[in-house]
């Protein structure tokens, strides 16, 4: 039986696949630390929707008021019925 002589294309693609092999860990370990770190930060975000629950939100100390009655878009015939409703002195 003949010895088993490497040759040198099988070297150079050994040395190749480790080299890929070093990077594809580094990727893993990578996202893995980046996973963990997000999950004991503890954030604001619920599910997998990545967006802020309204719960966990601070209060908001002057919320804007309140109309009492509703307001027609501009141009609308609603509109224009009470501009000339409130001209006129119809609809007091």
């Amino acid at each position: 039986m003949l010895p088993q002589v490497e040759h040198e294309l099988h070297k150079r693609r050994r040395s190749r696949n480790i080299g890929l092999l070093v990077v594809l860990l580094a990727f893993v370990a990578l996202v893995f630390g980046l996973s963990v770190v997000k999950i004991t930060q503890g954030d604001m975000m619920q599910g997998y929707d990545h967006r802020p629950r309204a719960s966990m939100l601070p209060k908001d100390p002057a919320p804007p008021a309140q109309n009492a009655a509703p307001v027609a878009a501009p141009g609308t015939p609603a509109a224009q019925q009470g501009v000339a409703g409130a001209s006129q002195g119809i609809g007091q």
